[in-house]
């Protein structure tokens, strides 16, 4: 196990980084006071966020332009294309939405220009906010384009709830809103976008769960695109065991089965180590069934109570009286988005949505 920690994500936007952003600027803007941005951009910036430092770099940018918002849109026209990280590149959208939301249509433009080199898809929810169906109406001919980053804005863009954005609070209070660009993408051909449209519709499901099944279920699923976008919007349903959800992928109901030599190895780990998952699917059925196993870990939380998480595992067809094996190995290391602490983790086996075994392992301090 390497003992070398991975670079903070906020490092995308380094010192280096903001140097190669202001030797791209004077390329295509000789004027440009390099200079200034830098001395501006690089003060504070280690105790700034990955997105502080992402708004920063607009920020700066403004800062030392001395041009119209049009005109320095040209500029950042220009260097897009050249910036090296596409990452890096979502400065650009953030400046639309920091200083150009007076001018709809020019920004509107510029967004669906940007996003083909990172994405803008959480600077037109800016202007979805200030006109929702003005902006609306714009991106459902997005839903519509040749290129599939654009397409792909449409739904992301649209998300009631994106991760590291405010929620949309009206298409979370009625989703119909955005119900024409989910349509329109219903059987993309680019994955990217087909990505995208099962996210948003599991937003969806957290709190109308009845409304993205009726869509769901009169959709064309004899299209292998469509059938993909339903299995992964239906994700948390059928974590939960929701037998509609189930039904959509062929699952008939509860599993007839027998769980076999649940265990996690190691049982006691540090760290940073990795466990197993391993069990046996015995069938007690006289004929062929649909099984969705799923796993989850009951997490210990520094107040000593548990969170669960749930993971995927596998989605198969099990013979008649058939017996399988699987297993899954999952690093436990700290990650962005959870902290360990030490103590007793449950583990439980999902089968069709239901708990059919139990077992745990030990982290210690």
């Amino acid at each position: 196990m390497s003992t070398t920690a991975s670079p903070a994500l906020k490092e995308i936007f380094n010192s280096a980084r903001l140097e190669h952003i202001a030797s791209e600027m004077r390329a295509v803007y000789p004027d440009f006071d390099a200079k200034g941005f830098l001395h501006m951009a690089n003060d504070g910036l280690a105790g700034l966020s990955v997105m502080q430092r992402m708004a920063r770099v607009s920020e700066c940018l403004h800062a030392v332009l001395p041009l119209s918002f049009e005109a320095s849109l040209d500029v950042l026209r220009e260097v897009a294309p050249r910036l090296n990280s596409a990452f890096v590149s979502m400065f650009l959208p953030h400046y639309v939405a920091s200083y150009g939301r007076h001018a709809f249509d020019p920004s509107l433009d510029a967004l669906k220009y940007f996003t083909r080199f990172g994405s803008s898809e959480f600077a037109v929810r800016h202007f979805l906010r200030d006109d929702l169906e003005r902006t609306l109406k714009v991106m459902h001919e997005w839903a519509l384009d040749a290129n599939e980053h654009v397409r792909r804005l449409a739904s992301e863009g649209s998300r009631p709830r994106l991760p590291w954005s405010f929620h949309l609070e009206p298409i979370q209070a009625n989703p119909g809103l955005a119900a024409g660009i989910l349509d329109a993408l219903k059987a993309d051909s680019s994955l990217y976008v087909r990505k995208s449209v099962a996210n948003h519709l599991n937003d969806v499901t957290k709190a109308h769960p009845d409304w993205v099944l009726d869509r769901i279920e009169g959709w064309p699923l004899d299209n292998s695109h469509t059938r993909w976008i339903a299995r992964h919007a239906l994700r948390s349903l059928i974590k939960q065991g929701n037998a509609r959800a189930l039904a959509v992928i062929g699952v008939g109901g509860k599993a007839h089965v027998h769980i076999l030599d649940l265990q996690v190895s190691p049982a006691v780990i540090r760290l940073g180590d990795q466990i197993t998952l391993s069990f046996k699917v015995q069938s007690t059925l006289g004929q062929e069934q649909r099984l969705v196993i799923d796993y989850a870990i009951d997490y210990v939380k520094a107040s000593g109570g548990t969170s669960a998480k749930v993971f995927k595992l596998k989605t198969f067809d099990l013979p008649a009286q058939g017996c399988i094996s699987l297993s899954r190995s999952q690093s436990i290391r700290e990650l962005t988005t959870r902290r360990h602490y030490a103590g007793r983790h449950a583990v439980h086996l999902l089968v069709n949505g239901e708990r059919l075994g139990s077992t745990a392992f030990d982290i210690l301090s």
